[in-house]
């Protein structure tokens, strides 16, 4: 299979094809899903939850999203790998954006337009860049929680207003985070880059999970729109209780 770039992200949505994008953490799971065929592998700094314990992902590092992105980066050969870019990254924005790079990735994910000259540094630079509008995590103590967005008419206006920004920009996707489906519908159809779900609906370009959601290992609350295909907690809680068990014996 070939490498799949950032042009072929913006070609798929061009063919109608819809885009399938996972997180990873590790190098073992970045393998799996790389050789399962996904177009693009998110090292999220949803790691915070799922892999840290944090609460959110507020309080994940510089040091720990570089730990756990070159671990990622060593399992994955035809993906298209991307970084998050973690909260406490800003302090010294384009410094930390240009480590992310260094350490192999080919793109990074900036929530919000908050942060846009940063994005516009980047995409000067030559980074690409992935855009994140809707409910955005770590502004999660503004919004009061994870929150739907684009309820109200207003609210769609405002979000379709984010996305053209971002396009204009130069960003080559977006992120659409837990909003109404007509919201992401109407946002999809006023850019011409490709849109990506998570947990907003079926009418964006492609749809994003957190992989640890997908196949069962998250601890704690899962979110309502995620689509678990199997336990792996179960199924190794089970393993575990055996083999306790045998060693007893």
């Amino acid at each position: 299979m070939e490498k799949i770039t950032v042009p072929d992200i913006a070609e798929l949505k061009n063919n109608g094809r819809k885009i399938v994008m996972l997180t990873a953490y590790d190098y073992p799971f970045a393998k799996i899903i790389d050789d399962a065929g996904v177009d693009i592998i998110l090292v999220g700094d949803s790691l915070g939850n799922v892999v840290l314990g944090y609460e959110n992902t507020l309080p994940v590092s510089m040091a720990e999203m570089l730990h756990h992105f070159k671990a990622v980066k060593r399992g994955v050969n035809r993906a298209l790998l991307v970084a998050d870019f973690p909260l406490s990254g800003f302090r010294d924005g384009f410094a930390n954006v240009k480590k992310l790079v260094k350490a192999g990735a080919e793109a990074v994910k900036i929530e919000g337009i908050r942060h846009l000259p940063l994005i516009k540094q980047c995409i000067k630079a030559g980074i690409p860049v992935m855009g994140h509008i809707g409910f955005t995590p770590q502004d999660i103590q503004k919004f009061g929680g994870a929150r739907m967005q684009g309820k109200t008419p207003a609210e769609v206006k405002c979000l379709i207003k984010e996305a053209k920004l971002l396009e204009k920009t130069g960003v080559f996707a977006l992120v659409v985070e837990l909003t109404s489906p007509e919201a992401t519908r109407q946002v999809t159809e006023a850019v011409s880059i490709p849109t990506i779900s998570c947990g907003a609906g079926p009418y964006a370009n492609g749809q994003v999970l957190v992989l640890y959601d997908l196949i069962g290992l998250t601890q704690g609350k899962i979110p309502s729109f995620a689509k678990q295909l199997i336990n792996l907690s179960t199924l190794t809680k089970g393993a575990v209780q055996q083999y306790v068990q045998e060693v007893k014996k």
